[in-house]
């Protein structure tokens, strides 16, 4: 017992001072029994070290939350505690005491890479988290590594989760264009705009291209039929002369007769025809989309191109942009990754993407080595977009290019001709058109939008020839109920019955409800019947409000008829044959004309109890005088989407009828009657003085509070 006693005495002793004295042991050299405290220090530091692995490799925690505090125990600078680090927690260990940097002496490196890095930090991760703590046990160069790291980390982030646009975000609003009233809108809704005063019975007779359409006829993919079945959309084509300016709600089931015209809604399909064009005949070859260059990188190409062409735009946007980073002269990058932009943006319905394709488009056309079909091709691609996006001019300077590139190209010229058209210039248009009919007489394309242009100067007799050709030629850009339209209303006026056919070969195609129904702007399914009765429209309490005070509105328009002022405004479509008719309107698409119901208060106070007149987008509310010897040519209304009311206030006793379809009618002094002017009407005044009656458009009954509110004015 007393040697055990002498050997613990000599073994404390012996040992050193700071350090912890050595296990007990026994005679025969093993551990005593028990632990010492020092073993189970070493444990809970062990499983310090693992709690702290878990917590990290688990996300129990956000680690990086906290990290800033534990720093300061973290003696070996490896992001984590360990043994080491657990015994400054447990006391057994002092706390180094950390080196503050001088404040006018910071720790710079001289290196370039370290002048670089930092821009870029600064530039692509603006929002990296720094800890406060200046770890001092770290040297300079590990502190560089960590901000290094971060700098990379933001690149790699650019590079590899791109995103242009956020579809959460995304607002549909954001794809809407401002309103230009020398363009029009090719997707199937008018464009939101003032148009001149309508008729009894809006007709979209008016010869305004501009306000119209813009055919092309580059796509022989277009389909035959312009009605648009409920959940369809319009085909596009590459030629089209859209302008994104309808409502940004869901696609509705209207009816358009815009068959050879672009839609925002499958833009991809288009865009990837612009790359081979030919190959619709399968017998030309493939245009040459590369040059010797992009042939060597051409797997890579390929690679991002089937990710585009599976549907999957951002991803090929993120592939074309690194091609095009890696290879800055690359054509074909550029253009793929202008069709990706392009794609992006019809995807999220986003204009400032597809200004980026706009001009990704131009970059890709100027690089030095561009093969000529690419050219081609992306400026087409050019044109076309900047069209969709109400870019006319801009579009129409691309074009010019284009002709002044290709000369010989007469699908160019055809295009350029639309684009003088979508501004206005019908007189540049016709000389287009006359250059092409002199190289190609056949010309399909051209001769249905030549005839169009002689219409629109009232050369009624000589459009004839050329829109019959044209559309007999069915080249094209051709097949489009509009001119289906303007030929059978220029046969009709000069007395030819063959109009009849046309508009039943119209009707067949798809672009007319019926021979008698030709609007172009309609919602499939709703009721259509010529003559309404006020029951069968549900609008009995307007009807009953118009006919117990209609000497008060006859009285009011009297009053701004004997006005010296001339409020009454003539109308200007070109819709009578002779006469003199004027009109006074109060409220148009949906928009009261303050300045209009300040001369008439009382019938304006009238009206605005009734909403299913006051926000008829597409139609108008206002007083229509006739002279005697007028006669309105046999025309439609643009849309099915309205019916309209007419109020005697002043009507002759004979003399005065309406024709709708094959029925005709005569108005009656504090009377309404009620009639779908989207079915053919006719109007004649052969009394001896003049007729003055109140007309208001209403929705159609079968619409519902979601279409009234969605569908864009007409």
């Amino acid at each position: 017992m007393g040697q055990k006693k002498n050997s613990r005495s000599q073994a404390k002793k012996e040992a050193p001072s700071p350090p912890p004295p050595p296990v007990a042991v026994s005679k025969n050299g093993r551990k005593a029994e028990g632990n010492s405290i020092f073993s189970w220090i070493f444990v809970l530091a062990l499983l310090g070290a693992w709690t702290a692995v878990g917590v990290v490799w688990f996300d129990i925690v956000d680690y990086d939350t906290v990290v800033g505090t534990l720093v300061p125990y973290d003696i070996d600078g490896d992001g984590h505690l360990g043994l080491e680090d657990a015994k400054v927690l447990l006391g057994l260990k002092e706390k180094p005491v950390a080196r503050e940097t001088p404040p006018h002496t910071p720790v710079t490196d001289t290196s370039d890479e370290q002048d670089v890095r930092s821009d870029l930090r600064r530039e692509a991760e603006p929002t990296v988290a720094k800890s406060e703590f200046v770890n001092t046990a770290s040297s300079e160069q590990d502190s560089f590594n960590v901000d290094s790291t971060a700098a990379d980390a933001g690149l790699s982030r650019l590079e590899q989760e791109f995103t242009p646009f956020d579809p959460i975000e995304a607002n549909f609003d954001s794809f809407l264009q401002e309103e230009n009233p020398d363009t029009i809108d090719t997707t199937g809704e008018l464009v939101v705009e003032y148009l001149p005063e309508e008729t009894e019975g809006q007709s979209d007779t008016t010869v305004l291209y501009s306000e119209q359409f813009a055919s092309q006829q580059t796509d022989p993919r277009a389909p035959d039929s312009t009605q648009d079945m409920e959940g369809a959309n319009p085909e596009p084509t590459a030629e089209s002369a859209a302008e994104v300016t309808q409502d940004s709600t869901p696609v509705l089931p209207e009816t358009t007769a815009q068959s050879a015209q672009q839609s925002p809604q499958d833009t991809t399909q288009s865009n990837t025809a612009e790359e081979t064009p030919t190959e619709v005949t399968g017998k030309k070859k493939k245009p040459k989309m590369f040059n010797k260059f992009d042939k060597t990188i051409k797997s890579e190409i390929d690679t991002a191109e089937k990710l585009r062409k599976k549907g999957k735009a951002e991803e090929a946007l993120r592939a074309f942009e690194g091609l095009v980073q890696k290879y800055p002269h690359s054509p074909r990058s550029r253009y793929g990754k202008a069709q990706s932009e392009d794609d992006v943006a019809e995807k999220l319905r986003s204009n400032d993407m597809l200004l980026k394709a706009v001009n990704s488009y131009k970059e890709a056309a100027e690089l030095p080595d561009a093969p000529v079909a690419l050219i081609k091709a992306a400026l087409k691609r050019r044109a076309d977009r900047q069209q969709f996006l109400g870019r006319m001019r801009g579009s129409l300077a691309t074009l010019q290019l284009l002709v002044q590139t290709f000369p010989d190209d007469i699908a160019l010229q055809n295009d350029l001709g639309v684009a003088y058209l979508l501004i206005g210039d019908n007189k540049a248009a016709k000389k287009v058109y006359e250059e092409v009919l002199v190289k190609a007489p056949s010309d399909g394309f051209a001769k249905v939008h030549y005839g169009f242009i002689l219409k629109s100067e009232n050369k009624i007799a000589e459009s004839i020839p050329y829109l019959r050709e044209g559309l007999e030629s069915e080249a094209a850009g051709t097949d489009d109920g509009r001119f289906y339209f303007h030929l059978g209303d220029a046969l009709q006026r000069v007395g030819d019955q063959s109009a009849y056919e046309w508009y039943e070969r119209g009707h067949k195609r798809g672009h007319f409800a019926s021979v008698w129904q030709r609007s172009l702007y309609n919602v499939n399914g709703l009721r259509a019947q010529p003559w309404w009765t006020a029951k069968e429209t549900g609008y009995t309490d307007l009807v009953k409000t118009l006919e117990r005070n209609w000497i008060t509105i006859r009285d009011e328009a009297l009053s701004v008829m004997n006005a010296s002022s001339g409020l009454f405004v003539a109308e200007d479509e070109n819709l009578r044959e002779k006469g003199d008719w004027g009109q006074f309107t109060l409220w148009q698409q949906g928009r009261k004309v303050a300045s209009s119901c300040r001369s008439v208060p009382k019938t304006c106070a009238l009206l605005d109890r009734y909403p299913e007149a006051t926000s008829c987008k597409r139609g108008q509310i206002k007083f229509s005088v006739m002279q005697p010897g007028t006669h309105v040519w046999p025309h439609t209304g643009p849309t099915n989407c309205r019916l309209r009311m007419h109020l005697g206030l002043v009507i002759p006793r004979d003399g005065c009828r309406i024709r709708c379809t094959d029925h005709t009618r005569g108005w009656e002094e504090g009377k309404v009657l009620i009639f779908d002017d989207s079915f053919e009407h006719e109007v004649w005044q052969d009394a001896d003085s003049y007729r003055l009656i109140f007309i208001v458009d209403v929705w159609h009954p079968e619409l519902s509070q979601t279409q009234r509110q969605t569908l864009s004015p007409i």
